[in-house]
């Protein structure tokens, strides 16, 4: 009897990796042999994006050296630059997430990217490199035109997360802010075989380029039910307005099917520990928001717990995603980009890992329609 495959392929085991786990049931996860949400808290995103990709936390000295090399690959080439224009008034309906894929792309071809198959794995890692740096580049060139602004242009001597919000603003990030910003970007680096990751890799595996196989991974990400999440959990609390509110609210739509953005993961079976984390952040920073959602969690978990009996329902990453970014200042049309600009590194890994490997991944599928063949009829 052939087996039955578990619908979105949950629990499936498609290869090996060295590059890190998510451990559901324990609400941990880690980037090769560390502690994901550890880095976060004791190293720069810099460390973290070497580690990703040369196997090591940087020394004193590595870690300088890395975070010049990032920063020297920041700007933009000079046919991206002229066509940013029109690409961020092609999507201006979309977002920049729609933009990045085709600014992405660009960067590829200008840049003349080749298969992975083609390149030593020195030049696969120098791709990856170049198109971490410039995705929030792009990013945020492509904000800053949708709202009829110039672009600003990075600046070598700003960390990446704080070169990041300078580049939205104009204007210097408070350290703490960008702190965490930075702290948010290291936590979402990787997280397992979740789709945009697993696109990025079955890309990989047919040997296309490095830019062709993070475009697939970008559209992936943009989708609502992946790493669309973040501005709808806050759409939420707005829905929701005040704590005397939360209990109708939420009872309504848990009663009726729907989803309560921001709560539930197809991993865990505890607490996010990004969650956790996040939620220590937006405290620290305090005011009215902080204090909402963390009123919204207690209730929400309380209904859920009583209404979803036997399942552990708890918020997720995107939660106090939105919530933290919010305080920083972010607007919300990029908090979705802003994952993609920590993701990338993650892909990028993913990407190199996969071309070491040149075996193609091609699953089949079960056949479940009419029995064939059937004659054709006439026309």
């Amino acid at each position: 009897m052939t087996a039955q495959v578990p619908r979105g392929l949950a629990g499936v085991v498609v290869t090996e990796t060295v590059l890190g786990d998510v451990r559901g049931r324990e609400g941990f996860y880690h980037y090769r042999e560390y502690s994901a949400v550890e880095l976060a808290a004791n190293r720069s995103f810099e460390d973290v994006w070497h580690l990703m990709l040369f196997g090591a936390l940087p020394s004193a000295e590595e870690s300088v050296a890395f975070a010049g090399r990032v920063a020297g690959l920041r700007g933009l080439p000079d046919e991206v630059r002229a066509a940013l224009p029109t690409i961020a008034r092609a999507s201006v309906a979309s977002g920049p997430m729609a933009g990045l894929r085709t600014a992405l792309s660009l960067v590829g071809a200008a840049e003349g990217f080749r298969p992975v198959y083609d390149l030593t794995a020195d030049e696969r890692r120098d791709d990856a490199l170049l198109a971490g740096a410039v995705v929030p580049t792009l990013l945020a060139a492509l904000y800053r035109l949708g709202q009829g602004l110039e672009p600003v242009e990075p600046r070598a001597d700003l960390g990446h997360a704080a070169n990041y919000l300078y580049m939205l603003s104009g204007q210097e990030p408070v350290p703490a802010h960008a702190r965490a910003v930075e702290r948010y970007l290291i936590s979402t680096i990787d997280h397992g075989f979740n789709a945009s990751t697993f696109t990025g890799r079955v890309i990989a595996s047919t040997g296309a380029d490095v830019a062709a196989c993070l475009v697939g991974g970008i559209a992936a990400l943009s989708g609502p039910l992946h790493g669309g999440a973040p501005s709808r959990a806050l759409d939420t609390l707005d829905a929701i307005g005040t704590p005397d509110r939360i209990q109708a609210w939420v009872r309504e739509r848990v009663l009726a099917g729907d989803r309560i953005m921001g709560f539930g993961h197809p991993v865990y079976r505890t607490e996010d520990p990004r969650s956790r984390m996040l939620r220590e952040i937006a405290t620290g920073f305090g005011g009215p928001l902080a204090e909402f959602a963390v009123e919204v969690e207690r209730q929400v978990e309380a209904i859920l717990a009583e209404l979803k009996p036997g399942r552990e329902l708890h918020t997720n990453v995107e939660f106090y995603a939105g919530v933290v970014m919010e305080q920083c200042g972010l607007p919300r049309a990029m908090f979705t980009p802003t994952f993609a600009v920590a993701r990338v590194v993650g892909w990028t890994a993913n990407i190199l890992e996969q071309a070491a490997d040149s075996k193609i991944i091609r699953p089949a599928a079960r056949y479940v329609g009419p029995p064939p063949p059937v004659p054709v009829p006439a026309a």
